[in-house]
């Protein structure tokens, strides 16, 4: 493949993105027998087969779903280039994608709103997930990680916070079961997590200290967590960034530094320049200072 063939990688990755092939042709203001001819192309050239085709559409393959991750950064590159030689490299357009742990939604969501009022012309999106996304691949402009944010040398990683944790109750379950401590934990109810030798130093905590049948309730996301000791099913870790006044939950064990979780800022090389990912990392610097958490 060469710089020959971009017109077709293009249209694949429009349909990719549209689903569609009229779609593809409206963004790419051509008719659609020229769209599904440089489909057939592409796929021709490359030996593999990019979409399935429905009644409904076109749904990338494996191999689309790459040549979509591919396109979107090639996108937001002609973009930005574009944009610096017409002299408006400093618009903040097109789609920024985020991705962070669950935890910190409540906060990051209210604060996406506000940037996307400030920049009307961007679509934003926010996936949070355990996995590591492959910012190579443009699965993401801007990453929020915990812990490791990963080695690999074409991502530029920033610290951005320190995110503490505590054990919480409602005031119903202290009325009827008592405080723990160190002596009693296996008295008490706790909420754990269904991802068994979870690298989180405070499941780590959970697994050490509480016996296995002391653990009445497992969720895969520290946001069920929540929502399971305000149903008052028990003692659960919660991130203090996340805990609300309307909550009226009962922090039941002192504050332990050592279960604090530092977070970082990643993103890849090919991107980070770009002008929205830096006017959004600046405006993310500013906000945390206004969290409920430790700043970098």
């Amino acid at each position: 493949m060469s710089f020959d063939h971009w017109d077709e990688i293009r249209t694949a990755y429009q349909v990719a993105r549209m689903g569609t092939v009229s779609g593809a042709a409206d963004v790419l203001g051509v008719h659609h027998a020229t769209v599904i001819r440089h489909i057939d192309a592409l796929e021709g050239r490359l030996g593999a087969k990019l979409f399935q085709r429905h009644a409904r559409g076109y749904t990338p393959t494996e191999a689309g779903q790459d040549l979509l991750s591919v396109g979107s950064r090639a996108d937001d590159q002609f973009t930005q280039l574009a944009g610096r030689i017409k002299g408006r490299g400093n618009e903040v357009t097109g789609d920024l994608i985020v991705t962070s742990i669950n935890g910190l939604s409540g906060l990051l969501v209210p604060a996406m709103g506000e940037f996307q009022e400030r920049h009307p012309d961007l679509r934003v999106q926010l996936v949070t997930d355990t996995r590591l996304f492959r910012m190579e691949y443009g699965e993401a402009h801007v990453a929020i990680r915990a812990g490791k944010p990963g080695d690999s040398p074409d991502n530029i990683v920033q610290p951005f916070c320190t995110s503490s944790i505590g054990l919480y109750a409602t005031q119903a379950y202290v009325d009827a079961h008592g405080l723990p401590d160190d002596t009693n934990l296996d008295s008490h109810r706790f909420i754990g997590s269904t991802i068994e030798n979870s690298r989180a130093p405070f499941l780590r905590w959970l697994t050490e200290q509480v016996p296995a049948e002391c653990i009445v309730f497992r969720a895969n996301e520290l946001e069920t967590f929540r929502h399971a000791v305000r149903a008052n099913m028990g003692i659960g870790f919660i991130s203090r960034a996340e805990v609300r006044e309307e909550d009226a939950l009962v922090e039941v064990l002192p504050p332990m530094e050592e279960l604090s979780t530092k977070l970082w800022l990643v993103t890849h090389m090919d991107l980070h320049r770009t002008a929205k990912v830096q006017t959004f990392l600046r405006f993310l610097k500013e906000k945390v200072q206004d969290w409920p958490v430790e700043p970098a």
